[in-house]
């Protein structure tokens, strides 16, 4: 297939995608900051150390030329320059990006979700042609939406497939939102609290998916933005319950009209008010994209990871991130004294 340069190899979504392309015969050259090599890689997958924000290093990997670059850490505008300044050294590109660049066409987005009366107004399913938030570098989904503006622009120069993946899950994850559940049946409570009835939906995306579409976008190169999820989201109750199917355990889930008590109380990672589902069928249509994974086939592995993840120290310092972006998470004391306020 060629020579293939994958940016961020040794995180979630870079393992199972060097994988996917060694398998598939491109000769892959796996960069982290860290250099580090998975146990599941084929050997003759060459892994080396980069740093994404030197210039010289990046160039000096991509040497003379490849075939295909895979980035599943670009950011921003620069990140995007980086890439078509290089552009007569590769033949295309895969870049991971994000559905948070969805707006819905009143200037509500995944930025204002937290804000009164801030909710979007998604259409259920989200197809790509919505409209995104403006490009820059004031949040996470703007500096997203400035590095696909700038990659789609220079097409024609470098083609370049943009995925936009939702709720990403699976082993190695620095955001394991079913930390939520698995943390909950190994504390041993025997009841926990969602809210919105547990119907909220908000799409996954398996990394061994992702990874599917970077293998088949790798081999039909094209200047798009597609949709990168799982074929059926699972309502957050659903999540639950698969979790405890695979701990072999039962929880009594106590089901809340409307929003979270508070944001110790009923409020998971995947809590929204409205569904936000995104559409798939381009990526069916121009990638011939069949999902690897169905959601509730992906947990055992994630699951076991999680585990082995907590055993001797505190979630925090585990998964320093989640904490950061969910500090409330856990919060025992405070659905204890909800649980006896209901029961009084």
């Amino acid at each position: 297939m060629g020579r293939a340069v994958v940016i961020g190899a040794a995180g979630q979504i870079g393992r199972p995608a060097v994988e996917a392309l060694a398998r598939d015969g491109w000769e892959v050259t796996a960069a982290s900051r860290g250099g580090a090599r998975d146990e599941g890689w084929p050997g003759e997958v060459r892994a080396v150390r980069l740093d994404r924000e030197d210039d010289t290093a990046l160039g000096a990997l991509i040497g003379d030329g490849c075939d295909l670059v895979v980035d599943i850490v670009a950011y921003g505008a620069r990140h995007a320059r980086q890439l078509t300044g290089l552009a007569d050294r590769i033949g295309s590109a895969v870049v991971v990006s994000t559905v948070s660049v969805y707006e819905d066409g009143t200037g509500r987005g995944f930025d204002t979700m937290s804000e009164p009366g801030g909710f979007p107004q998604y259409p259920v399913p989200v197809p790509e042609d919505q409209p995104t938030v403006p490009p820059g570098d004031a949040t996470y989904s703007t500096g997203k939406a400035a590095l696909e503006g700038e990659l789609l622009a220079a097409g024609d120069r470098l083609p370049t497939t943009l995925l936009r993946a939702g709720a990403i899950h699976g082993p190695h994850s620095p955001l394991p939102r079913e930390l939520y559940f698995v943390k909950r049946n190994l504390d041993g409570r025997r009841r926990r609290v969602l809210a919105h009835r547990g119907e909220s939906r908000f799409h996954t995306s398996a990394a061994r998916n992702i990874a599917e579409l970077i293998r088949l976008a790798a081999a039909r190169p094209g200047s798009r933005a597609l949709n990168a999820c799982d074929p059926r989201p699972p309502t957050v109750a659903q999540i639950g319950a698969a979790v405890d199917a695979v701990m072999g355990v039962e929880k009594e889930t106590v089901l809340v009209d409307g929003a979270a008590p508070s944001p110790s109380v009923g409020s998971s990672p995947w809590s929204v008010e409205l569904p936000v589902v995104f559409d798939m069928t381009a990526a069916e249509r121009e990638l011939g994209y069949r999902p690897v994974v169905p959601y509730s086939e992906s947990l055992p592995e994630t699951v076991g990871w999680l585990t082995r993840r907590l055993s001797g120290q505190d979630w925090r310092e585990a998964f320093p991130t989640l904490a950061r972006a969910y500090p409330d998470l856990f919060d025992y004391a405070a659905e204890d004294a909800w649980f006896g306020a209901v029961g009084a």
